[in-house]
This record gives C-alpha cells, structure tokens and sequence, in this order.
C-alpha cells in the first residue's frame, strides 16, 4: 500500500516545538462503503506532504472496515487537522478515544504519517513500546497492547 515515509527529527518535544506542550488526538471511525486502498493511499499522501509542514506525526491504521489514527504534534495544527478529518466523506461515525497534552516524548517520532496495517498494529505498537521513555507514553502503548491482546 505505502512506503515508509522519510524521517522527521522531533524526537522530542523541546526540539520540534520550542518546549510547548504535544498535543495528541486518538480516534477511530468506521469506513464508508466503496472506500478502498487506492482511497487510503490518496489519505496518506495528502497527510505526508500536509503533516511535515504542520510539525504534525502520527499512524493510520486500516482494517477491517475501520480506521484508527493516532495524531501528536502541536495543539492548534493537530485541532485543524482533526477538522478537516471530521468533514471528509470517506468515513463516518467518528468517535474520539483520548486527547492528551503534556511536555513528552513523540511516541511516533519519524512517521509523518505511516499506514499500518491492522494485522500489523501490535507489532508496531510493541516497537514503540521498546523505544519509548516516558512513562505516560509507555504506559499508553501498554494499555493498546493488553486491550489488543484481550481481543485476540
């Protein structure tokens, strides 16, 4: 579907955004009928070329009928984004699932934006499980990863 996308340097905070607080967005929603992985692609290319501009990082996963994205970056651009995502007809019943802002590391430092595929989201969530090194982002990833686990 994609390749991976070139490396941001933001590894942390004070770096990308000056030392202001990340802000991130988790939501998922369900897929429209006839949205397919050429849809999907168009998504991830719009987001790259928008999201590197914005300081904006995050993962999209597709499956299932369902799309779960994980979005960080500065509160403000990552709002505007959260709108325009809201608007698009590719998708429906949107609903939130966190919203946080804290001084932390990115917990998805160099993906732009990286489509994950569902069956691959646990792996992916068990690598930035292993890097990460704050204790609210580790405690995030480990909570994904045991309500995924319980779900298997």
């Amino acid at each position: 579907m994609s390749n991976h996308s070139i490396p941001i340097q933001y590894d942390e905070p004070g770096a990308a955004l000056g030392g202001a607080p990340l802000f991130n967005f988790v939501y998922c929603s369900q897929v429209r009928d006839g949205v397919g992985s050429a849809d999907v692609d168009n998504i991830i290319a719009a987001s790259r070329r928008r999201n590197r501009a914005q300081r904006i990082t995050g993962l999209l996963v597709f499956g299932s009928g369902v799309f779960f994205q994980w979005i960080e970056g500065p509160k403000a651009e990552v709002m505007s984004l959260v709108k325009l995502i809201e608007t698009d007809v590719r998708h429906e019943m949107m609903v939130t699932l966190s919203t946080d802002e804290e001084i932390r590391e990115r917990i998805f430092p160099t993906w732009d934006m990286e489509l994950v595929d569902a069956e691959d989201i646990q792996e992916v969530l068990q690598d930035a499980l292993q890097t990460a090194q704050d204790k609210r982002s580790i405690d995030a990833l480990q909570l994904l990863l045991d309500n995924l686990q319980a779900r298997s």
